[in-house]
């Protein structure tokens, strides 16, 4: 069927739609114990999960688990709807649907973090979509510390901490046929070939120093020593350890 779209088994094509005559009247017959109305409720009212869900399309959760969850978040928000105040049910569930998906992607994280850190994460989403809704544009990082009162910096690191990790075989695209991942497009800079082959060969070229050679580098390039303080620690002049260092410096270079 042309338009037809499953979410957990559901033909959201097929999704009922309630006025909100229907729902002020099923509400009050849920109230009074109508498992049928309260069954019709919920059936009505599952576009308004989908509506939700939209928002957190971005996050890599599978639509299904969302919809399974804001569903959840619909009942509570029937089961403990006040129908004697004068609020919407939309504006009362929406809220609790998208609290209830919070949740839920809180505690099923792949990355661990403290709770506070994920409270301010979720304030930041917050100020994030209220900056957008008033200037139609994304807001800048100085705008959201500003809105919510707190540090720049709390605010990426907040961010930074619930991000989807990145698997580094995730395939970017595919070039003739070859598939590019992640990995192909990082680079190590620590850890390159270039730099294995360099201290390789460093390594072997300093087995051709003595002991006395190998403790003044030791001292002078690794602890940064001065060659005073060299000459103090070795006990020779320091003419000698400038002669010994140069020399063994000129002995490296030559095996290298």
């Amino acid at each position: 069927m042309q338009g037809k779209v499953e979410i957990a088994g559901i033909n959201t094509s097929k999704l009922k739609v309630l006025k909100n005559v229907e729902t002020v009247e099923l509400l009050r017959r849920t109230k009074e114990g109508d498992e049928d109305a309260r069954r019709q409720l919920i059936e009505g009212n599952l576009r308004l999960v989908l509506s939700v869900i939209q928002r957190f399309s971005n996050r890599g959760e599978y639509a299904d688990d969302l919809f399974q969850v804001g569903c959840v978040g619909l009942i509570k928000a029937i089961d403990n709807f006040d129908i004697n105040q004068p609020v919407r049910f939309s504006t009362y569930g929406v809220p609790m649907i998208i609290g209830e998906i919070r949740r839920y992607l809180r505690d099923n994280s792949a990355i661990r973090v403290s709770r506070s850190t994920r409270d301010t994460a979720y304030k930041v989403l917050q100020a994030r979509e209220k900056l957008m809704g008033e200037t139609q544009k994304e807001p800048t990082v100085e705008q959201i510390a500003t809105e919510l009162d707190i540090p720049r910096e709390d605010v990426i690191f907040a961010m930074d901490a619930i991000s989807l990790p990145v698997s580094l075989y995730e395939p970017l695209y595919a070039d003739d046929g070859d598939t590019v991942c992640v990995m192909d497009q990082v680079r190590d800079r620590k850890n390159s070939v270039e730099l294995w082959t360099d201290c390789i060969a460093l390594k072997d070229a300093m087995t051709h120093l003595d002991d006395r050679e190998r403790r003044i580098l030791t001292l002078r390039f690794c602890e940064g020593k001065t060659q005073m303080e060299v000459s103090a620690e070795v006990g020779i002049s320091q003419a000698q350890v400038s002669r010994l260092e140069k020399g063994a410096l000129h002995t490296i270079q030559k095996n290298i």
